[in-house]
């Protein structure tokens, strides 16, 4: 027998196989090489071109970008035509007809109070001269009137209107306001002023005053005329504000044409080449920093997803290698495919295969995470098959990925058979075409029919590649990380595999046994979510051993003795012991799938021979110790290889019960999980309580329908006579 690693060292390898820190270096492995493969995407390529050189090939602008410099200019000129704005002030023309009155007011009033004056220096006798008088009245005035405006109004119109009869200053008064009133009503600049003044002159013309009082009406009415339409600061600063906010900027627009072959490359276009930053003399962060915030972004999502989804991923890291090393190749396939399009055929983008991942996800491991999965190819495509626009999402692609992936997982979910993985790329491929001859039907600008036909045989092409490549290296993943897929358990229960051969020939009544062990351990996995598969055809190699001494086992023994009556019981327990060990390393030399091994090698755990140790006891004048009749384990380390030994035990013992029943078999079952419980059988296997009822309640119902009550037939009266 070959020798096994002790219990704690295998313990040990476990712990650093399945530690943290080698998940977190799987997934950084994973952001890293997503990070590569998308930064030609991101980054543009650089040109080493100089002023006045001749461009050696037409160059486009990779992304679209401000060009602040034009676009100031735009503004600037747009500024540059807005005039100064220009307020009518209203109100000024009923202030200035204001200030005409308080002027004929301010006569009134002295004239009023000069007659007063002369009547009190007629009573006491003083006498001044009319010239005199009327001088003293002008400074009067003028000292009352403000000294900007006494300054723009001579002494002689003063004395005019002071000397004026009181009809003759009524019309005075009334002709220069309706003047003022009428020509304020107008728009006067100050370029205007000297016009308006002349059409005050203009149009007082009164025939019933004197020429004197003509021109100081004139005169008094050109000196209210003032400028009404006023510069407005705030309203011009707003109006070039609105001018500069309105021009548009200006767009060096994604394949936008820069330059021509053959042309000079001058200041500008060398300019608008610095700014999409086609030279080499320029260096932007941003890119790479953006690139690595969407690479963590997914890498998180992904570890999360991982972490939380039930599949055996979540703790299992040799499988999560095998989804890193699934991922990876997926990508290089996308990254690959997305080259191809430097080939100018229409559509060939279309090919990629990218249905591959979700089909060897969804074999390997599941396909809710093949699902997932599906949504980041997709991000990732959307980003790689962008070529002509650096930095940015070609959505069709997009959402041509995540439709080809959704299909490979959701019609390999049904079933996994090999056959079924080319009907699953052809699945695929309808799909793929119905996707892209929607994303074409959708644009704007019809295709031509020949480029609907170039895309749709890509489409094709793509499903049906992902197929075989699947089949291809579904094998090499399974071989290499000794995964047990759908197809290959259905492979390994057929009865033409040389090992179940072996056993059918070699030890018949183990084969019966280990068919009858894997109905009831399919169904009692089933009930409570685990592999129902694996634990039918782990079932059907758990005693392999049994082949090596099949006469020793019971239920070979036909029609011959017990060779254990014959020999010690310590011999006995040898040859019983050995079997799940004789098994496990014969699968080894047919390098099966490792959980089977784990099956053939733990279902019966550190369980006791009983009773062997009892005769052992019998036969013995000293107590023999419990350990020399245990199997040396492990224990089942899954929740499969502990429901195997209990189908296994239960199994065994209903065939010795004598007319089994229902209850008979429910109280034999139950007692066998009991008396396993509390050996510590299932410590090791995170078994619950809860799970054991569901498991006890499933073995149960399998057993009643295997024991199911027969009709008893009456015998053959006539053919015991004939006999008898």
């Amino acid at each position: 027998m070959k020798r096994r690693l002790p219990i704690d060292q295998q313990k040990w390898w476990k712990g650093v196989r399945d530690h943290q820190y080698i998940r977190g270096f799987l997934f950084f492995i994973i952001g890293l090489f997503l990070y590569g493969l998308l930064l030609a995407n991101v980054i543009p390529d650089t040109l080493d071109v100089s002023l006045s050189q001749i461009a050696d090939q037409d160059i486009r602008s990779p992304l679209t970008v401000e060009h602040k410099t034009a676009t100031e200019e735009r503004r600037s000129a747009a500024v540059d035509e807005i005039g100064p704005v220009y307020e009518l002030k209203r109100e000024y023309a009923q202030n200035q007809v204001k200030k005409v009155e308080d002027i004929f007011d301010l006569v009134i009033q002295e004239r009023n109070r000069e007659q007063a004056l002369e009547q009190e220096l007629s009573e006491d006798g003083d006498n001044i001269s009319d010239e005199e008088r009327l001088n003293l009245q002008v400074e009067f005035v003028k000292e009352v009137l403000s000294p900007r405006t006494s300054n723009d109004i001579s002494d002689q119109t003063l004395a005019t209107f002071l000397e004026a009869s009181d009809s003759q200053l009524q019309i005075a008064r009334e002709t220069a306001t309706n003047a003022v009133h009428e020509i304020m009503s107008e728009r006067i600049t100050i370029r205007d002023l000297a016009d308006a003044k002349q059409d005050v002159s203009d149009q007082i013309a009164i025939s019933t005053v004197s020429n004197q009082l003509l021109e100081a009406i004139i005169e008094i009415a050109q000196f209210a005329i003032i400028p009404n339409y006023i510069y407005d600061a705030a309203a011009t600063e707003q109006v070039r504000q609105e001018a500069a906010e309105s021009v548009e900027p200006v767009l060096i627009r994604e394949g936008q044409l820069l330059v021509k072959q053959g042309e000079m490359i001058n200041h500008d276009i060398y300019e608008q080449l610095r700014i999409v930053g086609l030279l080499d003399d320029s260096f932007n962060i941003f890119p790479y920093v953006g690139l690595a915030i969407l690479v963590l972004l997914i890498t998180s999502m992904l570890s999360y997803y991982v972490n939380e989804a039930q599949t055996s991923v979540q703790k299992n890291n040799s499988h999560l290698l095998m989804f890193t090393l699934v991922f990876i190749v997926t990508i290089s396939i996308m990254k690959i495919t997305s080259l191809l399009e430097g080939l100018e055929i229409q559509g060939i983008g279309f090919v990629v295969p990218v249905s591959i991942g979700a089909m060897l996800i969804t074999l390997l491991i599941h396909t809710r995470l093949a699902l997932f999965t599906g949504i980041l190819f997709a991000v990732v495509g959307s980003i790689m098959f962008n070529n002509e626009s650096v930095g940015t999402f070609h959505f069709t692609y997009g959402f041509y990925i995540l439709f080809s992936s959704f299909a490979g997982a959701y019609f390999l979910s049904k079933s996994n058979r090999i056959s079924r993985i080319l009907r699953a790329g052809l699945f695929v491929s309808g799909i793929n075409i119905v996707a892209i001859v929607a994303l074409l039907f959708m644009k704007t600008v019809q295709s031509s029919w020949f480029e609907i036909g170039m895309h749709v045989g890509f489409a094709f092409l793509s499903g049906f590649i992902a197929a075989v490549l699947t089949i291809g290296l579904l094998p090499f993943f399974e071989a290499g990380f000794g995964i047990l897929s759908t197809s290959r358990l259905i492979e390994l229960s057929s009865p033409n595999q040389p090992l179940l051969r072996k056993i059918l020939v070699e030890a018949p009544g183990t084969y019966h046994h280990s068919v009858v062990v894997g109905n009831l351990s399919e169904a009692a996995c089933e009930s409570i979510g685990e592999n129902g598969l694996l634990a039918r055809v782990g079932s059907y190699y758990h005693d392999l051993g049994k082949t090596k001494r099949p006469h020793f086992f019971i239920e070979n023994q036909m029609k011959m003795d017990n060779p254990h009556d014959k020999i010690s019981p310590q011999l006995s327990r040898t040859i019983i012991i050995a079997h799940p060990y004789d098994g496990a390393d014969l699968l080894r030399e047919y390098k099966m799938p490792k959980e089977i091994i784990d099956i053939a090698e733990q279902h019966h755990g550190t369980t006791l021979l009983k009773y062997f140790y009892h005769k052992a006891n019998k036969d013995s004048e000293q107590q023999v110790p419990e350990s020399q009749f245990r199997y040396p384990g492990p224990k089942a380390q899954t929740k499969v290889s502990a429901i195997v030994g209990i189908a296994d035990s239960v199994e065994a013992a209903v065939r010795t019960i004598q007319k089994p029943t229902p209850d008979k078999i429910e109280t034999l079952v139950r007692k066998i999980i009991q008396d396993k419980l509390e050996d510590g059988q299932f410590d090791e296997s995170d078994l619950t309580l809860k799970e054991l009822d569901q498991i006890a309640v499933s073995i149960c119902e399998t057993l009643k329908g295997t024991f199911h009550q027969r009709i008893e037939y009456p015998e053959d009266v006539k053919g015991k006579g004939d006999k008898g």
